[in-house]
């Protein structure tokens, strides 16, 4: 069995699959015509943009999902109003947010303000507020529950306005554009993604 590997940005408003579960639904399958033997690993939600990676190698997978593996994955995330030293000292320790009806506490986190990020605009544009300013965090985990990150900014009081993931281990959207699908060698991927020879 060969092996492929697609990075994908995944645009605002997208589901995550490849299968529409109303007709108006834009899947992975309206960004390119992939083999039908491959899967996202892990997912963004709708409203999030970003890095996803899409294969048939179970291994790869296994190893991205598993949390005992806890590999890194970095979102720039723009937040209504300005968060403090305290805030951002609040989501490094870990939050309590509600996972499944349940309380759950989060693992330590990176978490830092990042100036002007640079990223294409999102169409649609968020909305703007003139009186209300907004601060771009990028915050790096080592696990994905649902929609954690916006658990996490709103557990401190600060709703995401857009929520990018940027990296994945080792591999960046770097000049990607949204919609954009590239293929990947399979051995140059696990040596971005883990660091081999």
């Amino acid at each position: 069995m060969s092996f492929r590997y697609f990075a994908i940005y995944k645009p605002f408003g997208f589901l995550s699959q490849f299968t529409k579960e109303v007709p108006t639904h834009q899947t992975l399958a309206d960004l390119y015509d992939f083999p039908n033997d491959v899967y996202p690993v892990g997912r963004l939600d709708k409203d999030s943009e970003g890095l996803l990676i899409i294969t048939n190698d179970k291994k790869l997978t296994h190893r991205l999902l598993d949390p005992k593996f806890e590999h890194q994955r970095t979102y720039w995330v723009q937040v209504e109003g300005i968060p403090s030293k305290k805030h951002l000292q609040e989501l490094k320790t870990g939050v309590t947010i509600r996972i499944n009806k349940k309380d759950y506490r989060t693992r330590p986190a990176q978490a830092r303000i990042l100036e002007n990020p640079s990223l294409p605009e999102r169409n649609p544009p968020i909305r703007f507020r003139k009186n209300v300013p907004d601060t771009w965090l990028e915050l790096t985990l080592t696990e994905g529950k649902n929609r954690q990150v916006r658990r996490m900014c709103a557990k401190i009081g600060f709703p995401v306005l857009r929520l990018v993931r940027h990296s994945i281990e080792g591999l960046q959207l770097k000049d990607m554009k949204i919609g954009d699908v590239q293929e990947i060698d399979g051995k140059k991927l696990y040596q971005v993604l883990f660091k081999t020879n």
